[in-house]
């Protein structure tokens, strides 16, 4: 069962997670608590499964507890070791940020918006696209400024593969001749929803005549025969597709850098991470060179991206859309973790993007048209995956998670209860599992084809000729090592699933960190690379997440926080990622606008 802490607990967790809440956080919960009782009767447990209370639940924490009765010493020695874990991360950490800082020389940004054309690449992709409708803009003159916009920022950001396609200027003016002389009609405008409007993908995922190259060079020059399916949903929903973006060898590393193209830069510091696998779509999305984007998520794939960058992405429940084209799937597979879906400025674009892309087998299931109340939502927060080997959350990444819990508390009118999972400990040992029960073979995806010896491939690096990055390297000596239980992986993410599941039932929605940290350096993975885990953790669940952007940090990263919610319940995020969007702000620009 999931474990859902009385609120009396919250000051501690948050002090466990890697440092404690700023103060005044202890004297806001006794304030609200207060606030709260002078309301009569509160419901505290709209929704509650199985009738359990917080009172029942704690009594039975105490019996609990009394019964395990550990020694003051055993909890003294299990304190220190703690405490000099958070030591050693924060000590790693801090040599890093300094070596690397000083290595990768002085911060840079993506260039500002050079032009009065270029200002309504800011706009989302719905206004752009009711816009064209309605011949206030021209699908031309959209597209046109994308395009001029993606080949002045990817100077400094590296994000494009292939591309811009300026067969799309044509496709482009073709459209306008249509709107212009009357050729469409109202249906053919509901039919094409993103009638004009400029997009991106991987270049993992194929587009028909375009490279696909998944950061091989022995495939530099290969080419797709056809559309991957969340593509061609795409152009038949009338988005005109630009260009396709930088991404790690075949998808398979939290950075988007590899040997063909080289590394994507972030745009808010090019010396940081834009993120991987769905870097270069990140980047573009933040940097205004694209209307939106379509990333694939196996282990965080679009939210560390997104995360990094800024942006909106979401991931959904598995199966929801087909990944038909997408790193060589048939779109047929059953036991996958791996999923499609949209990355954005703006939250307002994910939901109508998501409905072009959704399977219509899934439709029902996911009552995409049913209106959700974010009022009537029961809501939920973890502190910290307490996973030893990922960094410890650090003062801004806490206070962003109690600004929001505070939010919805007053939203609401209902506690954000303090919540767990079991399981969550080993998330990085879970993900390792499920990835080798792939359909997907690395080795030889890696290898286009021939199995590569790990040994080999790192003898060639050391000696300077391989063409594989060392985190490729990595990867391969990753799969000498000992596999992980096969009975107790499953039976872990068994439990894990089940507490989820039954603790947000069809209503609720859980708050979880994105990360410990804001976007690191280039390499910085390298070294420390498993907080990924605190994504990865929902691929091996299959549950929608969210990535929504939170503002910015003290050195001008994005902060940003993931809303998860039970299988096919993606609506909810998405409602939640809207309304997070309008009391928080969303994405902000990563440079200064020039009147």
């Amino acid at each position: 069962m999931s474990v859902i802490e009385d609120s009396n607990t919250q000051e501690s967790e948050g002090e466990r997670s890697g440092g404690g809440h700023h103060r005044g956080h202890k004297h806001h919960r006794r304030t609200h608590r207060e606030r709260t009782s002078k309301r009569g009767e509160h419901k505290s447990h709209r929704g509650e499964r199985g009738g359990t209370s917080d009172t029942d639940q704690s009594s039975s924490r105490r019996r609990h507890r009394r019964s395990r009765k550990p020694s003051k010493m055993g909890s003294f020695w299990a304190n220190l070791l703690a405490s000099l874990l958070i030591f050693v991360h924060i000590a790693i950490d801090t040599v890093l940020e300094f070596g690397l800082g000083w290595y990768l020389g002085d911060k840079k940004r993506s260039p500002a918006i050079s032009s009065d054309d270029q200002k309504l690449c800011t706009k989302s992709a719905v206004e752009l696209a009711k816009l064209i409708r309605e011949r206030k803009l021209k699908a031309h003159d959209v597209v046109k400024a994308y395009i001029d916009r993606m080949k002045e920022v990817n100077v400094s950001l590296n994000a494009v593969v292939d591309g811009p396609f300026m067969e799309a200027l044509d496709e482009a003016k073709e459209i306008d001749e249509k709107i212009a002389s009357g050729q469409l009609t109202e249906v053919d405008f509901t039919k094409k929803p993103f009638l004009g409007v400029p997009f991106t993908t991987k270049d993992s995922t194929s587009v028909k005549g375009k490279l696909h190259t998944l950061g091989l060079i022995s495939r530099k020059n290969e080419k797709s025969l056809v559309d991957a399916e969340c593509v061609r949903l795409m152009k038949e929903a009338g988005a005109i597709i630009i260009a396709t973006s930088n991404v790690p060898e075949v998808n398979k590393w939290s950075e988007s850098r590899n040997s063909l193209i080289g590394q994507t830069n972030n745009p808010y510091d090019t010396r940081r991470s834009a993120g991987g696998s769905s870097g270069g779509e990140a980047a573009l999305i933040a940097a205004c060179a694209t209307g939106f984007g379509l990333g694939t998520d196996i282990g965080g794939s679009i939210r560390i991206p997104a995360f990094n960058c800024g942006i909106f992405g979401h991931k959904p429940t598995v199966g929801a859309i087909n990944t038909k084209g997408c790193t060589f799937r048939t779109g047929k597979e059953k036991e996958t973790m791996v999923v499609a879906g949209p990355m954005c400025r703006h939250a307002t674009d994910l939901m109508p993007i998501f409905k072009v892309l959704v399977d219509p087998e899934m439709s029902t299931d996911l009552k995409l048209n049913e209106e959700v109340d974010v009022t009537k939502l029961r809501y939920f927060y973890i502190p910290s995956n307490d996973m030893p080997a990922c960094n410890p959350v650090n003062r801004e990444a806490q206070s962003l998670m109690f600004k929001l819990t505070r939010y919805f508390s007053d939203l609401t009118g209902e506690e954000v209860k303090q919540a767990s999972l079991p399981g969550t400990e080993i998330s990085g040992k879970l993900w390792r599992y499920w990835m080798t029960r792939e359909p997907a073979d690395f080795n030889k995806l890696l290898g286009n084809g021939a199995n590569l010896n790990p040994f080999v491939e790192l003898f060639k690096k050391i000696m300077g000729k391989s063409e594989f990055t060392m985190a490729a390297i990595y990867s391969l000596i990753d799969g000498l090592l000992p596999a992980e239980k096969a009975p107790l992986m499953e039976e872990a993410t068994t439990k894990c699933s089940e507490a989820l599941a039954e603790m947000l039932g069809d209503d609720g929605v859980l708050f979880f960190h994105s990360s410990p940290r804001t976007a690191p350096f280039h390499y910085y993975p390298l070294v420390k690379m498993m907080d990924f885990a605190y994504f990865s953790i929902f691929n091996v669940l299959r549950v929608p997440a969210t990535q929504v952007p939170m503002g910015l940090d003290s050195k001008g990263m994005p902060l940003g926080i993931q809303v998860v919610a039970a299988k096919n319940c993606d609506r909810l995020c998405l409602a939640v990622a809207e309304e997070l969007e309008k009391e928080f702000g969303g994405w902000v620009a990563p440079f200064e606008n020039r009147n």
